[in-house]
């Protein structure tokens, strides 16, 4: 992954200038406002989903779901004060302003009386609608073709293909078992057992999960492989399901039961999103200060409820009261040695705070990261290295000791959780500039405007 000339399009990112004293309101969670889509989709009546998430992902999964018949409409929020601030600070994004409703806005789903085939679904980049849909095309009656973008077409499906079939699906793929693939739904799915190796993302565990509630007999996932990555996603779909009145039995290890029958509708206040909290919580540590995120929830199966526990580790005083979760840094920061299997996806914003740190650290247990929207233990490493890193690229994760960083080019390769680390060494670092930086879209509207937002906040001694 060879460094690159500057372009015109490149961001450069904003140098911190003193501490920070800085409140950050985050728009809801992608997992589950793509988790709550598809029930409400499969549900028996119509549904509010309250602050959800608006980026790419999520408008992906919602157009999805209106070509196979959903009514997905915005309309006024009505949410409780507590969540309103949340959805003000998604909708002012360009993005979500140019569709949605002043003043804020919910999603409200009404489901078909049969879902409907013959279209064509963009997936994006986008994990959760590429391996999420299938499972439900299954049930409409007719064809359902599903493509992507570039990187897209490389990342796996096959677990979910494969499990797919042995519960009665037929699914067109070139015998590949990546996109681009048919899935000739007949209205219905036997449903049944299947067992998978799903070791190299919890989302096919998930798939089979979410819409099992309405195959013929439900459905049974056994795993069989290495451990399951980012469980605490399974077990948030698990809980989402529950709430959606579905009876689901995951008493035994590596076994997930859930039985057929009516999926309620539901009315529910989408959490902040946690992970995407992660570089603006970062910034304390990095420029010293306090950093707060309001409406981070007290009881959470997010797996980025970690970052507190992470950012303790790094030299943080880290604190969670009623009003949130508030970070304050002193601008020195220390290694960590830690197993981010569970949480993999904070993997890029823990590399940025290891190489700015006065001590090693040890990144392990993320080998399936190589999966993701590009292969990011690989892409961490180089970029890392581009700007003078000592980084030490591991099959499971990374290496990284203190280093002089310089400025010069952060490649993305279309990864937004790539571009946030680049703003995150370019807190410290001078003349580092972001690749599409407009990748971050993808789960965090307007995060230019956060991010900068976030810097105008200075404490006292800024």
């Amino acid at each position: 992954m060879p460094d690159s000339p500057l372009a015109d399009a490149d961001w450069p990112a904003p140098l911190a200038e003193g501490p920070l004293d800085a409140t950050v309101l985050l728009p809801g969670s992608k997992s589950l406002t793509n988790r709550y889509l598809i029930l409400a989709a499969l549900a028996a009546d119509r549904s509010r989903l309250r602050s959800p998430l608006r980026s790419r992902d999520t408008l992906l999964m919602a157009a999805a779901l209106r070509a196979l018949g959903v009514q997905v409409d915005d309309v006024p929020s009505t949410a409780s004060d507590a969540s309103a601030a949340t959805t003000a600070a998604a909708a002012s994004s360009a993005s979500a302003a140019a569709t949605a409703p002043a003043g804020g806005w919910d999603w409200l789903v009404t489901p078909p009386p049969s879902l409907r085939g013959g279209g064509r679904v963009d997936v994006g980049l986008a994990g959760t609608v590429m391996r999420f849909l299938p499972a439900v095309a299954v049930l409409a009656d007719g064809p359902v073709h599903l493509d992507g973008d570039a990187g897209a077409r490389v990342r796996p499906m096959a677990p979910v293909v494969d499990a797919l079939r042995t519960l009665g699906a037929q699914i067109t793929d070139g015998g590949c078992g990546r996109l681009p693939l048919t899935v000739h739904g007949r209205g219905r799915l036997p449903g049944g057992s299947v067992t998978m190796d799903a070791s190299s993302s919890s989302q096919f565990v998930s798939a089979l999960l979410l819409a099992g509630p309405r195959y013929d007999r439900g459905v049974t996932v056994h795993h069989d492989g290495k451990p399951v990555p980012s469980e605490p996603h399974i077990l948030m779909t698990v809980e989402t399901l529950r709430d959606a009145g579905a009876v689901v039995d995951d008493s035994e290890p590596n076994t997930w039961r859930v039985e057929p029958c009516e999926i309620n509708a539901l009315d529910v206040t989408v959490e902040p999103d946690l992970s995407n909290a992660g570089p603006f919580l970062a910034a304390a540590l990095v420029a010293g200060g306090t950093v707060r995120v309001p409406g981070w929830p007290q009881h959470t199966t997010q797996a980025g409820d970690f970052l507190r526990e992470v950012l303790d580790r790094m030299g943080a005083d880290v604190r969670l009261d009623r009003g949130g979760l508030s970070v304050t840094g002193t601008g020195e920061l220390v290694g960590i040695d830690v197993d981010l299997h569970d949480a993999a996806e904070l993997t890029p914003t823990v590399a940025a705070l290891a190489a700015l740190a006065t001590t090693p650290s040890e990144i392990r247990g993320v080998a399936h990261i190589r999966g993701h929207e590009t292969d990011r233990i690989a892409a961490l490493s180089a970029q890392l290295r581009a700007l003078g890193g000592s980084v030490t690229e591991r099959e499971d994760g990374l290496g990284i000791a203190p280093a002089t960083l310089h400025g010069g080019r952060f490649r993305t390769y279309a990864d937004h959780r790539m571009a946030t680390t680049g703003a995150i060494l370019g807190l410290r670092v001078a003349d580092v500039a972001v690749e599409d930086v407009g990748t971050t879209g993808k789960t965090l509207p307007d995060f230019v405007g956060l991010w900068e937002g976030m810097l105008g906040q200075r404490g006292a001694g800024g």
